[in-house]
Formats: structure tokens, sequence, C-alpha cells
């Protein structure tokens, strides 16, 4: 737990409130499965309508098991949801774990905000001289 103690006070300020519930597995799928730059290529793509795996396939230069791999992934991370039609397979984005996974990183971006805007008022608040001390003044000789 990190406590930041303010200038002049030896109070520290309030522990941050605990992350939103991050749902464990489900997030951690979440984000190996956005790692990958292929992947997050076809998740902008689908971003733009629904695609069938053909047509999505042929927009990388990777084979077409290779697409269909990474749409895998990302089915099971929850982010495409595929629809079949006949003999075609019909991709489209399902945003709601990117919202969750967002929602999670939103509060530690916060979090550190609030301590780096402490740390930057620390940083330029002007420098106050030390405090008097109290008691006989301290007294150094010289040695011959």
């Amino acid at each position: 737990m990190i406590f930041v103690l303010r200038r002049g006070s030896s109070q520290a300020a309030p522990p941050p409130p605990p992350p939103p519930p991050a749902h464990g597995p489900r997030l951690n799928r979440v984000y190996a499965a956005i790692a990958d730059p292929t992947r997050r290529a076809i998740l902008a793509v689908l971003a733009r309508g629904e695609f069938n795996v053909g047509s999505l396939a042929g927009r990388f230069p990777i084979s077409f098991n290779g697409v269909s791999k990474h749409v895998k992934v990302l089915e099971r991370a929850g982010l495409v949801r595929r629809r079949v039609r006949g003999r075609e397979h019909w991709l489209r984005l399902r945003p709601e774990p990117l919202r969750e996974a967002t929602r999670w990183l939103e509060h530690y971006r916060e979090f550190w905000d609030a301590r780096l805007d402490a740390l930057e008022a620390l940083l330029l608040a002007p420098e106050r001289p030390p405090p008097a001390r109290r008691g006989k003044p301290v007294v150094r000789r010289r040695r011959p």
C-alpha cells in the first residue's frame, strides 16, 4: 500500500479506492488477445462492421489459417462474435470486454495522475528554510 506524506504534515493521504473488479481470467484473456499487433489490426477492421472470415483474411499478409487462429483467440477473449449463415462465418466486434479493460486501466491512470500531480506540486513549491533548532547552538571546532 502506498501513502503520500504531505509537506509539513505528518498525516498520510488516504489510500486509493480499490480497483474495479478485474474478472480474473477474462481480463487476462483480453489483454493477451490485444497484445498481438495482428489481432489489434483485426479488431480495427471489425470496428468498421461485420466481415466474413474469407474477406477478413484477404486483408492480411498471412494465411487464412493464421487469421483463423487469431480470430479464435479473439473469440475466446469475448472480443469477437461469430455468426454462421449457411457456409459463411461472419464476424463482428464485441466491444464490452474492451470497456472492462479500459475501466481497469483508467483506475490506475487516475491513481498515478494524482500521485504525479502531488509530486509536481511538491517539486515546484518554493523551498522553505530548514526549521530553527531549539536548544544550545552547535559549535564546531577546528582541528589543529
